[in-house]
């Protein structure tokens, strides 16, 4: 078998034709082992923040098996099943009570894409046609549909698909770089509103803790409350992105129950279905719900998969487990401490400027080690150098180059399953700081070279 496969030796389409793709064989827990038998400690939850519990987790399987002995699917226009049904009422019991209804997705770009569609829906139902630009950080990232795409406002991630995209407006995001107090966002807002005309803004929509773009990235509190001013001022709907941050992620099942503004819509995905089906929700309030109950008591769009039996008694087991084995309350607790382990083991690395965290959710970003603050320059590819050399450490983690579009530089994401150990947590912390003064040195090196 071979070590890894090329584009050239595949008939996949891959998503990165130069990269070569080890061949996963199986997971256990946290690691995962290839057809060659090399191991790799999973610090990102399967690379995209979405197995929450970890590998192999049997009550999940056999949930799974036995819905699908049972029926695995039928299209929910025509019927629903117990397993959606009892997936909805234990979601809004203790994930979100502070919701009204959720609506069942495939996965995290369809539930942004549904909670756009809603938030346009609801101004609709109401009479007020105009409305439907939205307004959202300009460093995001909340899908790869067309819909989704618009919502950011980098550039070089939208290329070229920009003749499909809806004109949104973006403001910066308030790092300590550009706007540590939130002040200038909130002017850029206020400037954005007289430019649109308030009464064309459907929805404010953001990631209330930022991911894959910002690694556990939040503005500070001062910008929420300016919101939530502009919010009763305007009329405009806030919509947050919980597709990585919801189901515990960051220490609550939501992160909008530690952010002081209260979301109207909420989307959620990843650790929804834990890695074991594709399933994702939009949640929203009871207002947004009256406006269709009272209008054309219509919200026709979906998806093939939407509510699937399967799906849906995934959800559920992967619930009833989070709840079962205090997993959330685990993640919260652990956290803090997670967060100064990672900290203190990359204190002296002069090519850190920062480390963040909420839960399981680790954010470090790296800097010019010139000056300790300017970007890295694009040519040198850390965050690609960062997550290759954590591959030849035996590690897994996620890294983001976004410097091209002038809000952010390189940073690298932690987001281990909620199950891991205490001794595997260590080893993670351990092999990333090891691979970032490995990167260091590199990055030195080709600093140091005559242009």
């Amino acid at each position: 078998m071979q070590r890894a496969i090329r584009s050239e030796d595949t008939r996949v389409f891959p998503r990165f034709l130069d990269l070569p793709y080890p061949n996963i064989e199986r997971g256990d827990g946290v690691w995962l082992t290839t057809t060659d038998g090399r191991r790799f400690l999973d610090a990102c939850s399967g690379g995209a923040m979405v197995a929450c519990l970890g590998h192999g987790v049997l009550e999940v399987i056999t949930a799974a098996a036995e819905q699908a002995e049972a029926i695995s699917y039928f299209y929910n226009h025509h019927f629903t099943s117990e397993p959606q049904e009892r997936l909805a009422d234990r979601l809004l019991e203790v994930a979100a009570p502070e919701m009204a209804r959720i609506r069942f997705v495939s996965g995290g770009s369809e539930a942004n894409e549904t909670a756009l569609q809603l938030a346009r829906l609801y101004h609709v139902e109401r009479g007020e046609t105009d409305r439907w630009r939205v307004i959202s950080p300009a460093q995001a990232y909340h899908g790869s549909t067309m819909g989704t795409l618009a919502l950011s406002g980098r550039r070089t991630l939208q290329e070229p698909y920009t003749p499909y995209l809806a004109e949104h407006l973006h403001i910066d995001p308030s790092t300590w770089r550009f706007d540590p107090s939130g002040e200038t966002a909130l002017r850029q807002l206020d400037a954005l509103l007289d430019e649109a005309g308030p009464g064309t803004i459907a929805a404010f929509f953001c990631e209330p803790v930022s991911a894959a773009a910002l690694p556990a990235y939040s503005p500070p509190e001062a910008f929420w409350h300016g919101l939530d001013e502009r919010r009763k001022d305007h009329g405009f709907l806030i919509c947050f992105d919980e597709v990585v941050t919801g189901m515990g992620r960051v220490g609550t099942w939501l992160a909008a129950h530690q952010i002081p503004i209260e979301p109207d819509i909420v989307a959620i995905g990843k650790g929804l279905g834990a890695g074991y089906a594709p399933i994702g929700g939009v949640f929203c309030t009871q207002g947004v719900y009256d406006a269709i109950d009272r209008g054309s008591r219509e919200f026709d769009l979906g998806h093939t998969w939407d509510g699937a039996p399967v799906s849906s008694a995934v959800g559920l087991a992967v619930v009833d487990l989070l709840v079962e084995r205090g997993l959330v309350e685990h993640v919260r607790e652990r956290g803090p401490e997670l967060r100064d382990e990672l900290e203190a083991a990359l204190e002296g690395s002069e090519i850190v400027r920062e480390v963040r965290g909420r839960g399981f959710l680790l954010g470090v970003e790296l800097v010019d080690p010139r000056d300790g603050e300017s970007f890295l320059p694009v040519e040198l590819e850390a965050a690609s150098l960062v997550d290759d050399t954590a591959l030849e450490h035996g590690l897994l983690v996620t890294s983001t180059h976004p410097q091209a579009n002038g809000f952010a530089g390189d940073q690298t994401l932690l987001a281990p399953a909620y199950a891991s150990s205490d001794e595997e947590l260590a080893a993670m912390v351990d092999r990333f700081a090891a691979t970032i003064e490995d990167v260091e040195r590199t990055i030195k090196d080709l600093l140091s070279r005559p242009a």
